[in-house]
């Protein structure tokens, strides 16, 4: 076990952190293959939705603090920003507890299903580490000011209720429940019109960053509109069966 392992198949892939006796802590090795492993989901079209998981106890307890301030072969932030702007709809598994800059790798996916017993704290300030704009924004736009100001300033330990209560947590589960949700999301995800999810992904992103391209927005609007998805969307709807969607 050592460097995260990336799965295929079909509309499904999933990237699982492999340090467990270390926490799933990340290295530079980590992160360089995490990158490689968004590329390589960005580059297969039939790949619709991205789990995140992990081995052993925890979910990830971020960036390896001994490597702080030394050099990396990939910047920290670049990766997370990467996976928020993945192509496919991404899910993070937290079946154990998550800290540091793992709060962060959680919270650029599209959903964060929690097992009931997890916690997690941001020690940032307890390090004197000044984290990064990246990190900031989806911290302010997915939990508010007054959570991000809480978590980021005090260090303070929350549980799985709290996380839920704050919008950290997407669902909250009880450990026996919890891979049977993250399959039903998962099919539930991959059974939608790939143009309109994906599409309305990425621009639901850039509209909480502030950073909404109206032209691309249209653009995308447009494509949905001609495409055979939709037409078969509203054959379906009608007929009253499931849809068979193509990506067209």
């Amino acid at each position: 076990m050592d460097l995260p392992e990336l799965q295929c198949a079909g509309p499904v892939a999933t990237i699982t952190l492999r340090r467990p006796e270390q926490a799933n802590r990340l290295t530079p090795d980590d992160l360089a293959a995490l990158a490689g492993h968004i590329d390589a989901v960005n580059a297969r079209p039939e790949v619709l939705v991205l789990q995140l998981r992990g081995l052993g106890r925890y979910f990830c307890s971020g960036y390896d603090i001994g490597q702080i301030g030394a050099a990396r072969k990939v910047n920290f932030e670049a990766v997370v920003n990467a996976l928020e702007e993945a192509r496919p709809v991404t899910i993070a598994v937290l079946h154990g507890s998550v800290y540091g800059g793992g709060t962060d790798l959680a919270l650029a996916c599209d959903f964060r299903l929690g097992a009931q017993g997890i916690d997690m704290f941001m020690p940032a300030a307890r390090l004197g580490l000044h984290f990064y704009q990246g990190g900031l924004e989806r911290y302010v736009s997915r939990l508010g000011l007054d959570n991000a100001k809480r978590l980021f300033l005090t260090a303070e330990k929350i549980g799985a209720e709290e996380m839920r209560a704050i919008g950290f947590l997407t669902q909250l589960l009880a450990p026996g429940e919890l891979s049977a949700a993250v399959d039903r999301l998962t099919q539930t995800c991959a059974g939608m019109a790939p143009l309109a999810m994906l599409g309305m992904k990425q621009h639901l992103n850039r509209i909480a960053r502030g950073r909404l391209d109206v032209d691309a927005l249209h653009a995308d609007m447009a494509r949905a509109a001609d495409s055979s998805d939709l037409r078969e969307g509203q054959a379906a709807w009608l007929e009253k069966r499931a849809p068979r969607f193509s990506g067209l």
